[in-house]
Order: structure tokens, then sequence, then C-alpha cells
């Protein structure tokens, strides 16, 4: 069973994921490489991964939030291919058009989620570990050559949430769909919890009816996997209060906040939202309370290569 150490580890990163791959750098004890980068004037980008690749394990980090870190990342599998790495382990921390895992029959819609990812597995890595998956459907969007991992962020969301200190929260879902985690997560710390209930009338557009009484003289705490324009986590919050609880938070592990978001969030009276650093540029501020998944990640990778 193949080993390796650590000077034998060179870890990269696409260019928005640069600080989260520093970290991870730092916590499993290997250098951090810089990737050598510059774009010339008819647009063309130059890459270049300086020191030896022949023979090493080679690390991607890297975010595929949109097109331009997609390509770099499938850039620096392809690179690393080219310069005859020994193995090629990708982690992508937050993975874009993960909530396209489908199609609707007839439509002609192209299932992005599914089609991305096997943009990704095309470029043959030899592991891809996504964190915080929308939907784990994506995971087999390749003929089995690869190993995939949802490596999930639950312990370190029960640990946050139990820091608090609080007997009065209550964990609430957006909606059925993600009741079933939520649940999990309220019997771990031994919690109540409740879902809302929610209808999708177009492909961005919610309609939140009702949330249980359960709440009623409660924190509640927003559970989801993500916040993107946070329409709908705005009108869990007001089905909250409207249900009697005493105050609002959320915790999303990929804090997209696009758009508007940060601004309606907190015109609605949301003073504190809870997340990973997964998503590029998400830091700690007045409404964000930022949490670091680089440990978690050095870890699997050490579990992964069997670093010795």
């Amino acid at each position: 069973m193949k080993t390796t150490t650590r000077d034998n580890i060179v870890l990269v990163a696409n260019e928005d994921s640069d600080d989260l791959a520093r970290k991870v750098a730092v916590a499993m004890e290997v250098p951090y490489t810089a990737v050598l980068r510059k774009q010339f004037q008819d647009g063309e980008v130059y890459h270049a991964i300086p020191g030896k690749i022949a023979g090493r394990d080679l690390v991607i980090i890297g975010s595929t939030h949109d097109d331009r870190a997609l390509q770099e990342v499938i850039d620096l599998i392809d690179g690393c291919h080219y310069w005859r790495a020994d193995s090629i382990n990708v982690i992508i921390p937050y993975h874009g058009y993960s909530t396209m895992e489908r199609a609707k029959p007839g439509s002609g819609e192209i299932p992005k989620g599914i089609t991305r990812t096997r943009q990704l597995f095309r470029a043959c890595p030899d592991f891809v570990g996504f964190i915080d998956l929308h939907s784990e459907a994506i995971l087999h969007a390749h003929g089995g050559n690869i190993h995939t991992k949802h490596i999930q962020t639950d312990r370190l969301i029960i640990d946050k949430i139990r820091a608090m200190g609080n007997g009065d929260l209550v964990l609430v879902s957006p909606d059925y769909g993600r009741s079933k985690w939520v649940a999990g997560l309220a019997s771990r710390l031994a919690m109540p919890h409740t879902a809302a209930d929610k209808d999708r009338f177009a492909t961005d557009r919610t309609l939140v009816h009702q949330v249980s009484s359960v709440v009623q003289d409660r924190i509640a705490i927003i559970c989801d996997d993500m916040i993107r324009t946070g329409g709908s986590i705005i009108q869990t919050a007001e089905r909250c209060r409207q249900a009697g609880a005493r105050d609002v938070m959320i915790m999303a592990t990929h804090l997209v906040l696009c758009g508007k978001a940060r601004q309606q969030i907190q015109a609605a009276g949301i003073k504190k939202i809870i997340g990973a650093d997964t998503y590029p540029g998400v830091v700690s501020d007045d409404l964000l309370d930022v949490y670091s998944v680089a440990p978690m990640i050095a870890e699997e990778l050490i579990k992964q290569l069997r670093v010795v």
C-alpha cells in the first residue's frame, strides 16, 4: 500500500483559493507552492508550477465557483499529468453549479452540476474531495476510475453551535429536503428542531409558508448548505419570528451571498451568519462569523495520501 512523506507533497491552488490553501499547507506542515501566473494582452493565461513535479504527490485546492476558476483547476490537473506527477489529489471547497444536478424531461436543460463535474473527472485526477455538496449525485459522474469523497463539515458545525452554550436554541431546516440532515445535527446536540414548509415556483424563487411553534421563545438557527440570494432564508426567518422565535441566526457552510443578499439579510434583522471559508474571499466581520475548514481538509489529505 502506497505511502508518502511530507517532503514529497506539492500543494498548489487556483488563484481564488490561495488563502485557504495556505492555511491547509500550515495545517499539513508542508510548504505552499505558489503557481506562477500572467495574462497576455490577448487574454491567454500562462501558468507554471515551480519546482520538481515528477514522481511527487500533488495536492490542488480549488473552488470552482465560476468558469475561470473551474478551468484553472482543470489546467492544473492536466499540467501535473504533463510533468508526470505520481498522484494528483484535488479538494473542491465550493463546487459551482452543484444545485443543477438534474434536468426536467424534454426541457433541453443542461444539468451543469453533472456536466461540469465530468469536465473535472475527464482530466483524470486520482482523488477528488468535495466539501458539503448540495447533492451527492455528482460524485458518480465518472467511469469508476476516480476516488471521490463527500467531505462533510458536520462536526465543525456541531462544535460551533455547542460553543454558543445556550439552552434555548432550536435548529430549523429551510425546507423538508434538508430536514433529515438538520434532524441529525439536532440529535447529536440534544436540541429540538423543525422544518419550514417551502414551495419553489421558479428557478431561484421560493415561497415559505409556515414554521412549527417549537421555535417559540427560542433562538432559531436556520441551517443550510449554502446562502446565495438569501430569499428563502429571509422568508424562513420571518416565519420563525411569526411563530414566536426570540431571535434568528443562520448557519450555512458556503457563504456565496450574491448580489444584495447581505444587505437584504441585515435589513431583515438577522445579525449573525455562521459559515465556513469555502467560498473565496469570505472573512469574519460584524455580520459573518467564519470558521476555517483548513484543519479538516489537512486531516483528510493526510489520511488519503497515507502520510508517514
